[in-house]
């Protein structure tokens, strides 16, 4: 049993029944061992759900630096969290009410992120403050989205995702020239 196996039953478990639903005792039953070997490659609950959440990025497609515009790579990136928001809403939401757990900026969506807020001409002094506020919109759309405010045509959600990065990406643009 490798931790990436825990690791991804967790996933399963989780998005099956939510944080609740997990639970050691569960986690070892699916795996078909005893419950005290998960104790061997993580110390409790919560730090198998810190590892659960720090390697969600590595679940997630990010935009390569491919040379393409960062527009481009901006829109790439935003698409990616969002649809890995949607396929996994039980780490996403647990991800949004323990901030901890994302505050870490080498996490590798952080990095992609930086990077292309570069490519973009955001000065390193800012790039946190914009890296937030970019942060706080996109899961704002993606919570407002969840709760049921917005419309629940799939196309139709599609199309405003679009043209809220759209609005982020000029914003940024304005902002950097």
């Amino acid at each position: 049993m490798t931790l990436d196996e825990i690791s991804s039953t967790a996933v399963r478990l989780m998005e099956a029944s939510g944080v609740e639903g997990l639970s050691m005792r569960k986690l070892a039953a699916e795996l078909n061992v005893n419950p005290m070997s998960l104790y061997h490659h993580v110390e409790s609950k919560d730090a198998l759900l810190a590892l659960i959440c720090a390697t969600a990025a590595e679940r997630m497609h990010m935009p390569p630096d491919d040379g393409a515009p960062w527009q481009e790579q901006l829109m790439a990136l935003a698409l990616a969290y969002h649809r890995h928001a949607k396929e996994h809403p039980a780490i996403w939401g647990y991800l949004h009410t323990h901030p901890r757990l994302i505050a870490d900026r080498r996490l590798p969506i952080w990095q992609t992120l930086y990077r292309i807020l570069r490519l973009a001409g955001v000065p390193d002094p800012e790039l946190r403050r914009t890296s937030d506020i970019l942060h706080a919109f996109v899961s704002g759309f993606i919570l407002a989205e969840t709760q049921g405010h917005m419309s629940d045509d799939p196309e139709e959600i599609g199309r405003t995702f679009d043209a809220a990065i759209q609005l982020i990406i000029g914003g940024l643009a304005s902002a950097t020239s």
